[in-house]
């Protein structure tokens, strides 16, 4: 489609047209090209409606070992599906961007796949689409990532890792590529800054996080200030192969996982080649209650209510995840849903859950109403927060909230997707191996004295920020 709009076609729907000018660039018939992507696609829903199932059977066996060129490896061998699911993790989020220049993490990464070693970005897509693999990546505040999904035979499978090493060994950041990302994310990010939702997420970073990274959001103006030096630049410095975590699972063996790794991490900058990049700020939780309101023409208030609360690998995070299912990140039974919507009729849905990254993520409780609910909406909430604070779950709130977590941690693992999910957080956030098997576990130990005095130390009543977008003064 891109390449019939690029030569003045319609490119919105001219899916034959578009086929054939892909079909004369590379040199293949019409016919054979139609052919070859109807059977990927036909192998492809294949496997992936058969991963859910193999992934429920089979217990998992996580193998670690370090490449060559330094990067850790996280594998789970899944012989049952012919495919190799695949995540490169490298240390190159947000909290790393240079200061005024808020979403150049995210721009690079989206840059990788436009243009690398002789090839463009038609080129690399249509390189991706002649063996059925699919490639995917993004930006985090903590990480930046980079996915692979490619079936197992061994043409495929050699090409899509062939392809991935030379996007990530050599791209080109093209200029007018470059030019046009910019102008699509400036055009969006205007049109996201007039949304409720957008405004009230903005502000409640801004005001939890202040000078840290966490806080800090793209505008048109960093947008505006970026250059391909910058992108170049920090994918030098931050995609070094020491910093960078594999995670894999598929129909390969340890052998063939080991060579994959290796070629992929291998493609990357050295550490050599990396600079030191500027400490990042501590997280500075507030030491007093705020409440923002921001006027908006939505009918309803958009509201969001919360703090700084837990970073990754937190002794309290099963605790807590246990207290926050029966607060309010269990739907509709939790204590939230229950006073708000179901005695009050308040809002629709409320929801609260705990974030926790590199630096304490945020614990939040959303919801919207209407204007003239708004202060009796937030006088629930906190209600509700406060008598859970002081006398914490009952017993059987406890008994119910385990049993729902652990009966539906199958969930949590019933596809190739999901399990290598798992893998990138445990590899990143350096979570012990044992981590999925430890799990339930972990989860039944939980009392109500630990929920109580986990929650003691994330969440204060008194330094919790509100925002409101929508009834506004």
């Amino acid at each position: 489609r891109r390449q019939v709009a690029r030569r003045g076609g319609s490119g919105g729907s001219n899916w034959t047209a578009s086929l054939k000018l892909m079909c004369r660039d590379s040199k293949l018939c019409y016919p054979t090209m139609c052919f070859a992507m109807f059977r990927h696609v036909l192998t492809l829903l294949l496997a992936i409606t058969l991963a859910g199932t193999a992934a429920a059977q089979t217990g998992l066996r996580i193998e670690q070992w370090t490449t060559a060129a330094g990067s850790r490896v996280l594998f789970v061998r899944a012989p049952s599906i012919p495919m190799l699911d695949i995540n490169l993790d490298f240390d190159a989020g947000g909290r790393h961007e240079p200061s005024g220049k808020a979403g150049l993490a995210s721009l690079t990464m989206a840059m990788l796949a436009k243009g690398a070693a002789g090839m463009d970005e038609a080129a690399i897509a249509l390189a991706f689409a002649q063996i059925g693999a699919q490639r995917g990546g993004g930006a985090s505040d903590d990480r930046a990532s980079f996915s692979l999904r490619t079936l197992t035979s061994p043409d495929e499978l050699s090409k899509a890792v062939e392809l991935s090493a030379r996007i990530l060994g050599s791209p080109q950041f093209p200029q007018a590529v470059f030019a046009r990302e910019k102008e699509r994310i400036a055009s969006s990010l205007k049109e996201s800054l007039t949304k409720p939702e957008s405004i009230v997420r903005r502000t409640f970073s801004q005001l939890a996080y202040a000078q840290h990274p966490y806080g800090v959001d793209l505008t048109i103006e960093s947008v505006n200030g970026l250059s391909r030096d910058d992108m170049a630049a920090f994918f030098r410095q931050r995609y070094n192969a020491k910093s960078t975590v594999v995670a894999m699972i598929g129909a390969i063996s340890r052998v063939q996982a080991q060579e994959i790794a290796d070629k992929l991490t291998g493609a990357l900058p050295n550490a050599s080649q990396a600079q030191s990049a500027a400490t990042v700020s501590a997280v500075v939780r507030p030491e007093r209650a705020i409440e923002r309101r921001i006027a908006h023409p939505a009918s309803q208030s958009h509201i969001l209510i919360g703090a700084p609360a837990i970073a990754r690998g937190d002794p309290d995070f099963f605790a807590l995840i246990v207290g926050n299912y029966i607060l309010g990140g269990g739907g509709l039974v939790s204590r939230l849903s229950d006073e708000v919507r179901e005695k009050r009729g308040l809002a629709y849905s409320v929801s609260s859950s705990f974030s926790p990254a590199l630096d304490p993520g945020p614990f939040t409780i959303s919801l919207q109403t209407r204007k003239e609910q708004t202060d009796q909406a937030l006088s629930v909430v906190r209600d509700t927060v406060a008598s859970f604070l002081k006398d914490g779950p009952s017993d059987a709130e406890l008994a119910a909230a385990k049993a729902n977590l652990v009966g539906g941690f199958a969930l949590r693992i019933d596809s190739n997707r999901k399990i290598l999910d798992n893998l990138s957080v445990i590899g990143y956030y350096q979570l012990p191996l044992d981590y999925l098997d430890t799990w339930s576990g972990n989860v039944a130990r939980v009392s109500t004295a630990d929920i109580r005095a986990a929650f003691a130390r994330h969440v204060q009543l008194d330094r919790l920020i509100t925002v409101v977008v929508g009834a506004g003064s």
